[in-house]
């Protein structure tokens, strides 16, 4: 494995949320039954300060939600034999909402596709938009972002990894060599 190449730091993951904030907020603004969804593990983070953005620029604050979608993966026995299962929190009925799904790295279309399912499975929204801090291409699945912080270009066998003060203690976005398998889906 070579070097881990910085794409992203505190300012530029600050930045590229506030440009989907306001992309979101020109888009959604005057509706009250917008939310946000984030994926767990960095999806919630993200999705919360998303919202804390909105509030700052519109005055409303939006729900945030928080997803585990484990149970849903099509690729669960290839990641692990035991899914470690993490709480579903969400606070507020998602039936006739339009929903804000927020992830970090949208790489196969996997993850969404599994979040979708879960969705659904809670009631039927008005509308799923998607929200991701990186696109980093190679899809499987035909899925597409609504709101990007950032579309990189990298090989298959390049990583792509998000951290984020509220899980990994600092903000940045590396690449490094290595195999995809279990990350950024």
């Amino acid at each position: 494995m070579g070097e881990p190449k910085i794409i992203m730091d505190k300012q530029d993951i600050d930045r590229s949320l506030s440009r989907i904030a306001h992309e979101i907020w020109e888009r959604e603004r005057g509706e009250g039954d917008a939310v946000f969804i984030g994926i767990r593990r960095l999806g919630v983070p993200i999705a919360q300060r998303l919202s804390q953005k909105l509030s700052a620029l519109g005055g409303t604050n939006i729900p945030v939600g928080a997803l585990d979608i484990n149970l849903y993966r099509d690729d669960l026995s290839e990641i692990a034999s035991q899914p470690v299962l993490k709480k579903t929190e969400i606070p507020f009925a998602v039936k006739d909402k339009r929903i804000i799904l927020c992830d970090d790295v949208l790489y196969t279309g996997r993850t969404i596709r599994a979040a979708l399912d879960s969705i659904v499975d809670m009631g039927r929204p008005r509308a799923i938009r998607l929200a991701v801090l990186i696109d980093r291409g190679y899809r499987e699945l035909p899925i597409q972002a609504n709101y990007v912080g950032k579309k990189v270009s990298v090989t298959k066998d390049e990583l792509v990894e998000l951290m984020l003060e509220e899980e990994d203690g600092i903000d940045k976005v590396i690449i490094t060599r290595g195999t995809s398998h279990g990350i950024s889906t």
